[in-house]
């Protein structure tokens, strides 16, 4: 069921997905695209809001192409806007945007105006509508979710171990923790649908250890499980060394490589919305502003129990956005890249879900081997 031809269950689940962000008839909707968007996305919102009796309008903004450096993916920073300030109003002065651009707004630089403005946003990942289906939010995830970002805000320290070898040690102190259930109903703030995890982004100089990426580990900015163990050394926030003899490693160092050598890093990003043989390189060998592509974005881990593992064996990479394994429960999240919090920005990014890890906060097991503690 691949074919993205418009089915009414499909529209049932944009309707219910609205209905939980207090979508009343009458309220302005936009619904934000751009030209590389999934088409069938703002399709289903607008057919969804104009069910509801809201006011719906649609912007379709070009896609900025012929960007030099890298690609860039998984950035979670739309960069579509472009700073138009007609743009920005319209959407700041909307009850709710629908964003279906590819990236989403979520770290985009004009995020803060939109929701200073009093709009709601819902970031519509950009994933088949079948996986959307079968990730709809419910009142459990968003309870567990609550419950799990008040423990992280409370605690000072976490630490992250594994059969693998991660050993991982992350000072909380200073780091700003947040998450999303899928939907949202206070004016000013963010979600995305899929939703299920908590997450926080550390102060600079909290992040020391090991982290061993094991096979059935995923590298999202890839869509690849890793099949061939990397081992990271990690010293104050920056991988200091990528050990690994296989593909996989091969193509970390690659790729994060290609940002060191200054891969045409962009503007400072938005601040977290409220919601066998080895090669070895230094972080420190790179230029100033490139080596943050080295450094902790964000560590979390996930609480969707609907979300699944194995699902992106299923999907052809188009088709897939990874936000399921971002948010299947009891995955440990560590991502490299921007972080606003430490003042480090780049578009170099990698998304890393693990299985197996324990996770404790301040001494107390909230993920036992992959599993939530609840």
């Amino acid at each position: 069921m691949l074919q993205e031809i418009i089915e009414p269950g499909w529209i049932d689940a944009f309707e219910q997905v609205l209905r939980r962000c207090a979508l009343q008839k009458g309220d302005t909707v936009a619904i934000l695209a751009e030209t590389q968007s999934r088409p069938v996305l703002p399709l289903l919102a607008r057919l969804a809001a104009q069910r509801l009796g809201a006011q719906v309008f649609m912007l379709t903004l070009p896609s900025v192409v012929g960007r030099a450096g890298p690609p860039a993916r998984s950035t979670g920073a739309s960069d579509a806007i472009q700073q138009i300030k007609p743009v920005v109003h319209a959407l700041a002065a909307s009850t709710l945007v629908v964003d279906c651009t590819v990236e989403g707004l979520m770290h985009a630089p004009e995020l803060p105006a939109i929701l200073k403005g009093g709009a709601r946003v819902v970031y519509i990942s950009n994933e088949h509508p079948e996986a959307l289906v079968r990730l709809m939010p419910d009142d459990a995830t968003e309870a567990r979710v609550k419950d799990h970002i008040k423990r992280l805000r409370a605690a000072r320290a976490m630490t992250v171990t594994s059969p693998a070898g991660t050993e991982l040690r992350i000072s909380l102190d200073g780091a700003v923790a947040g998450g999303n259930w899928g939907f949202t109903t206070r004016p000013g703030t963010l979600t995305h649908w899929p939703g299920g995890i908590a997450l926080a982004f550390p102060a600079a100089g909290s992040v020391n250890g090991r982290l061993v990426l094991a096979p059935g580990d995923v590298n999202l900015t890839f869509k690849r499980y890793i099949e061939s163990s990397i081992t990271l050394t990690i010293e104050n926030d920056y991988v200091t060394t990528i050990d690994g003899a296989g593909l996989d490693a091969q193509l970390m160092r690659s790729y994060i490589e290609a940002w060191g050598d200054g891969g045409g890093d962009g503007p400072p990003l938005a601040p977290p919305a409220p919601s066998g043989g080895s090669d070895t390189r230094a972080a420190a060998s790179v230029g100033a502003r490139g080596r943050e592509a080295y450094a902790v974005s964000h560590v979390g881990y996930g609480l969707c129990d609907a979300a699944r593992w194995d699902s992106m064996a299923l999907y052809d990479k188009r088709d897939f956005n990874g936000t399921e394994l971002r948010a299947f429960a009891g995955n440990f999240l560590y991502s490299t890249g921007a972080n606003e919090v430490a003042g480090r920005y780049t578009l170099g990014h990698f998304d890393l879900p693990m299985r197996h890890c324990t996770v404790m906060l301040d001494g107390a097991t909230v993920v036992d081997n992959g599993r939530v503690v609840d």
